[in-house]
């Protein structure tokens, strides 16, 4: 279908056809142009013949929907693109087909025209709404997705100056956070346990695996004696991962 009305529906004085947007597209209402055009045949035979011996395709050409008839039973009606009401203008070979189709191409022409001309915009109302509701929608659109990557920045934000893995001591500084909320987060939400026996965190098998966490075997020395230790580590990634959680509100 033809989008020349996807801002308003020009009507050329006088309206000889009413026209009317419909999904942003200009379109005819089916009845009126048959009752224009003066066709003898019923409105249902011509139309299903129409669409049959041209070949215009619903989706494309009309769109087809149920009205209320003046027996209160439905009726099926369509509303045609301005191209599709042309052509059955046309080949009705009449006056009436004539005058209909010179009529839709003056509106065509003046709404190429009006969406051309800033000062015809500025001076249709109607014109003026349909560019005020596009650059809404797009506003909008934009604010959505500012604030769906808000947490993702943020988050950025606080890792950048992270360098390789951390300790959960320095993780936390990182975040902005103090060690023991982030280590009280890490053991509640399945990150980091402790064996019995066992002051030191180990990271669950599945952290480790998807690279959030690593194990780093270090050698302290106590009173003299030097021990080796497994340390628990968040990788780059961990932290990245959790900055994002920290700045949606999942920890503090």
């Amino acid at each position: 279908m033809s989008d020349l009305f996807s801002l308003a529906s020009p009507e050329p004085s006088p309206e000889l056809i009413h026209i009317e947007v419909n999904n942003g597209v200009a379109t005819v209402n089916a009845r009126d142009l048959h009752a224009f055009l003066e066709v003898g045949t019923s409105f249902k035979d011509w139309v299903t013949r129409r669409i049959a011996d041209y070949g215009f395709i619903e989706g494309v050409d009309f769109s087809s929907f149920l009205s209320e008839s003046s027996g209160g039973r439905p009726a099926k009606d369509y509303h045609l693109s301005l191209d599709m009401a042309k052509e059955l203008s046309m080949v009705e070979r009449n006056e009436k087909g004539k005058q209909a189709r010179q009529y839709f191409l003056a509106c065509e022409r003046k709404a190429k025209s009006t969406a051309t001309d800033p000062i015809a915009i500025l001076s249709d109302p109607a014109a003026m709404r349909g560019l005020l509701l596009t650059y809404t929608e797009k506003v909008l659109t934009l604010e959505a997705t500012v604030a769906e990557q808000k947490p993702k920045v943020a988050a950025l934000d606080l890792i950048a100056t992270a360098d390789g893995s951390l300790c959960l001591q320095q993780a936390a500084k990182s975040l902005q956070s103090r060690p023991i909320d982030l280590i009280k987060f890490l053991s509640c939400d399945g990150w980091i346990y402790r064996r019995p026996g066992n002051g030191a965190w180990t990271g669950y098998s599945d952290k480790l695996h998807q690279g959030v966490l690593e194990h780093k075997v270090t050698t302290i020395s106590v009173g003299g004696v030097e021990r080796v230790e497994t340390q628990v580590r968040v990788t780059a990634k961990g932290l990245a991962k959790l900055a994002e959680i920290k700045t949606e509100g999942g920890w503090r």
